[in-house]
């Protein structure tokens, strides 16, 4: 019978999407960080790999040769991508499932956003020792408008509260692997938000806006 590790913490760094709007895997795109050149999902992984007892990567054939070309640790592993990213994130938890020793904390975390400081992973999980989900992101700076399909402006609404997520969101595993099963038909996109359709509360930590995700080629600049 599986066991939960209350030491064990691990990540699934999501690398499986088909970078449509980028035009080619922008997962392999070079990036500069600390002035040395790498691949967008490389520093991905740099810098969960302080911080996790397990690292799951839902990718294609060419992410999971990239990565294993570059990192010899065994502490990295493979799953399978879905259709969509949440099939992807569920790949990954049934991943860590598998283990005679499961974690108790879990990281999600896109594959394209490689700017993420350790900072902020370190107090995602300190956060989670008092909350079962932690949702990083920050608190929009601009005015925000409702419009409708018309694109006519309907009304504006209060920016001190609106937040706007990003990743890694951390959970209890426990309670983000039931999440993914209760609702595995649905199509959510982003994993706080299948805790909010089951009213389980997620604490919402201020990030850093240079945490952005590589979407357009314009963000490698």
């Amino acid at each position: 019978m599986n066991t939960l590790n209350k030491n064990m913490v691990a990540a699934i760094i999501t690398a499986g999407g088909t970078s449509s709007r980028f035009g080619s895997n922008k997962l392999l795109e070079n990036i500069e960080i600390n002035g040395a050149k790498k691949a967008v999902i490389t520093a991905t992984v740099e810098k969960f790999l302080p911080f996790c007892d397990k690292i799951v990567i839902p990718c294609h054939d060419d992410i999971k040769e990239h990565v294993q070309s570059h990192f010899k640790d065994d502490k990295i592993i493979f799953a399978d991508f879905g259709e969509t990213r949440q099939k992807s994130v569920f790949n990954g938890l049934l991943a860590l499932e598998t283990f005679e020793k499961q974690p108790n904390f879990v990281l999600i975390h896109d594959g394209a956003r490689p700017y993420i400081e350790p900072k902020t992973i370190e107090q995602t999980i300190e956060k989670l020792k008092d909350h079962k989900g932690v949702c990083v992101g920050v608190y929009a700076v601009d005015t925000i408008k409702i419009t409708d399909e018309n694109g006519n402006i309907l009304k504006t609404i209060d920016r001190s509260t609106v937040f706007q997520a990003q990743t890694p969101q951390g959970f209890c595993f426990e309670t983000i692997l039931d999440a993914h099963k209760k609702l595995k038909d649905e199509n959510f996109t982003d994993d706080s938000s299948m805790l909010e359709a089951l009213n389980v509360p997620v604490y919402a930590l201020k990030g850093t806006l240079s945490n952005k995700k590589i979407t357009f080629k314009e963000d490698l600049a």
